[in-house]
């Protein structure tokens, strides 16, 4: 008690100083001591979720994928297969993330996407986890990853065993696309290849275009923005933002194939040259 009314007094001296109540200034004091307990605990559970993620998606490549290999000899519902087995990993990370007060994310109009069949995705790409938070509720999605991925052994396992397409194989990815996408299946591509560079105007390879053009397929449009900076392509991990993180997934209007199609080669180079330009422009940040 003395020891409470000696901090009180020191207070309101202070207080007197800078023409600040007392009560106000331990007001203050309480908030700033909550906020910093706050950031501690958010910095030792994202560390402990990332952990759980990296050992999460080694599990699933060297036990649970070798499994489907031994016991499901078909190629398609192996595959299907390992997709869910992801989608639900990510859902499960996603699940304790938000419980751990790490982050929080909303999805707006995520039934149009959920209703796409044989639809080209095409989102921008802000932060590390917007595959992982797109994917965790679209279970049967293909997407097309960057070959560097394959160098990394905690999801090697995961690309080769969802059938992933990879960018780098220029002569097989646009007929393989073509064919998923005929079957009904939906592509996820990140149109810039790579996360954001802050401070910068986005810049799209064209790819997604291409595909879109030449395999005459439909577009869906998405944009994820994230309340606070964190996983950007400057940050790291442990770079913890002073309030919790909030994704905000915005799924957009549909782009049909008529408004792109076109029949000559060279008419497939401008097209898509075209669309390019109008991607980047529903795919830039309004604010």
């Amino acid at each position: 008690m003395a020891g409470c009314g000696a901090i009180k007094i020191f207070l309101f001296q202070v207080s007197i100083a800078n023409g600040i109540g007392a009560d106000e200034m331990m007001k203050k004091a309480t908030v700033s001591f909550t906020e910093r307990i706050n950031g501690f605990w958010r910095l030792l559970m994202t560390g402990f979720c990332f952990a759980l993620f990296g050992m999460g998606g080694l599990l699933l490549s060297l036990v649970w994928f070798n499994l489907l290999l031994i016991f499901q000899r078909n190629e398609d519902k192996r595959r299907r297969l390992a997709r869910h087995s992801i989608s639900f990993n990510f859902r499960l990370f996603l699940f304790l993330t938000r419980k751990l007060g790490v982050l929080d994310y909303h999805f707006h109009g995520l039934e149009k996407l959920r209703a796409d069949k044989g639809c080209l995705i095409v989102a921008n790409h802000p932060t590390l986890l917007d595959y992982v938070i797109l994917a965790s509720t679209l279970p049967d999605v293909d997407c097309i990853v960057k070959s560097a991925l394959l160098r990394n052994p905690f999801i090697n396992g995961v690309i080769r065993s969802a059938g992933y397409l990879i960018n780098s194989d220029a002569e097989t990815l646009l007929p393989i696309c073509r064919e998923r996408l005929a079957s009904g299946s939906n592509i996820l591509i990140f149109p810039e290849g790579t996360r954001t560079t802050p401070g910068l105007p986005i810049s799209l390879q064209r790819g997604a275009a291409n595909i879109a053009v030449r395999c005459e397929c439909d577009l869906r449009i998405v944009h994820i923005t994230c309340s606070q900076t964190m996983l950007n392509k400057k940050s790291k991990w442990y770079q913890i933002p002073p309030k919790k993180p909030i994704y905000t997934i915005t799924v957009g209007d549909q782009l049909t194939n008529e408004n792109f199609a076109v029949d000559t080669e060279n008419g497939h180079a401008i097209a898509a040259r075209q669309l390019n330009r109008q991607l980047t422009q529903l795919l830039t940040p309004s604010h």
